[in-house]
């Protein structure tokens, strides 16, 4: 399968999967090892968040006190009360009611973007890059448009600063073990990729962007990029229309309908299909991918430990005998993990950050960057532009940059 294509400090150029392989096999080390800057000083850390228009998304003011290579030097909300709240989470740390010259006074080397909401992420990127930071970790998913990814990329790669993208799962030490045990044949010929959201009260459009876009991220090392997607966006049992347009929560954007199909078209031709229904979730079961072989299934549940099971034999083959969920671990397929941090250090970004810090150390991408990022929003508004012409087959990536639904906006 051919290898993805990632954001560097100055370049967009490819990480290839021995690459990724070896990147993301030292992420457990990581964890647990302080990786300094070049002068042996503490990385200089200023958070962004914003009460009341998704916060500090989930824990992204506080890991940096949980690694202690790193501080916080300044944070900013544009809110008042939340700025006082804050403060209590942070004392001691100076509060800023506005980013911008949060970012002009200090010039941090790290800025953390912390809304879930996705309104300001372009304009906080920008002003991140234009002060000179050397990293952003920022909460996901991307930006609203491909169009803002064009220009944050375009920003960063000429200031020389790194995104990195809290897709936490992506930093999982155990996902080089899952991708060299499907490169071995451990699930046979893969088939097919298969990824739901949580498919709750979000169900449709607004659960691809919050948590389909986990889904479609961690696919990537895998499966390779999407070059094409065919899509519907239903209504009850109807197609979406222009009628059924509504402002999405968390900043996404104009959205519509309450379920949607979509197929991707990777590189290698298998199809990677999200689904998800409002509603219809089991408790969070739902939530995850499914490399689907003729010799078994890979899964990989979002957020949950183990994160990764082989389920053996042709799942398409009756049966009277059971099919285990096999866990797969740091240590390899059916062995016990032998670091019980692995985790927690996922879930509460220390993994992550550690990667970002040793991306720029060391000059190469972030396991989950501004381009795998674009790659994202692209296959979102395809889902979109897929859905407006009918369900034709889009190619990837998108020539038109704008909006998705652009046409039934505009008119």
């Amino acid at each position: 399968m051919p290898p993805i294509h990632s954001q560097t400090a100055t370049s967009t150029s490819s990480l290839n999967r021995r690459d990724f392989l070896l990147t993301a096999g030292a992420l457990s080390a990581l964890a647990m090892t302080p990786t300094f800057a070049a002068d042996n000083k503490k990385w200089r850390v200023a958070v962004i968040g914003h009460t009341g228009h998704g916060n500090y998304g989930h824990g992204l003011d506080t890991v940096w006190l949980s690694v202690p290579e790193s501080e916080i030097v300044g944070f900013a909300d544009a809110d008042h009360a939340g700025r006082d709240k804050q403060q209590k989470k942070l004392p001691g740390v100076p509060a800023f009611a506005s980013y911008t010259e949060m970012l002009k006074e200090l010039k941090p080397d790290i800025v953390a973007i912390g809304p879930r909401h996705i309104t300001e992420h372009r304009d906080m990127m920008l002003a991140a890059a234009e002060a000179g930071a050397r990293g952003i970790y920022s909460e996901k998913p991307f930006c609203r448009t491909p169009a803002e990814a064009d220009e944050i990329i375009a920003a960063c790669e000429k200031s020389g600063t790194l995104v990195s993208l809290a897709h936490r799962n992506r930093f999982h030490p155990v996902l080089p073990v899952v991708i060299q045990a499907i490169q071995d044949g451990l699930i046979g010929e893969l088939l097919e990729v298969r990824s739901r959201g949580k498919e709750d009260q979000r169900g449709g459009c607004l659960d691809l962007w919050v948590l389909g876009s986990h889904d479609l991220d961690l696919a990537l090392p895998i499966t390779g990029k999407a070059v094409a997607c065919s899509a519907v966006i239903q209504k009850e049992n109807r197609p979406a229309t222009r009628a059924d347009l509504f402002d999405g929560d968390e900043g996404v954007g104009p959205i519509l309908g309450d379920r949607l199909h979509a197929r991707f078209e990777l590189e290698s031709g298998i199809p990677h299909y999200f689904d998800s229904i409002k509603n219809k979730g089991v408790r969070e079961a739902n939530f995850g991918v499914q490399f689907i072989g003729n010799k078994g299934i890979v899964d990989l549940r979002i957020d949950v430990e183990p994160l990764a099971h082989f389920v053996p034999g042709n799942p398409f083959r009756p049966t009277n005998e059971s099919r285990p969920w096999i866990p797969i671990t740091t240590a390899g397929v059916g062995k016990k993990e032998v670091s019980a941090e692995i985790g927690r250090n996922v879930a509460n970004h220390v993994i992550p950050v550690r990667d970002l810090f040793d991306a720029i150390t060391n000059k190469r991408p972030p396991l989950s960057n501004a381009e795998t990022g674009r790659q994202v929003v692209d296959m979102i508004h395809a889902v979109y532009t897929s859905h407006v012409q009918d369900g034709a087959r889009i190619e990837l990536p998108l020539q038109n940059r704008e909006h998705g639904l652009s046409p039934w906006l505009n008119s």
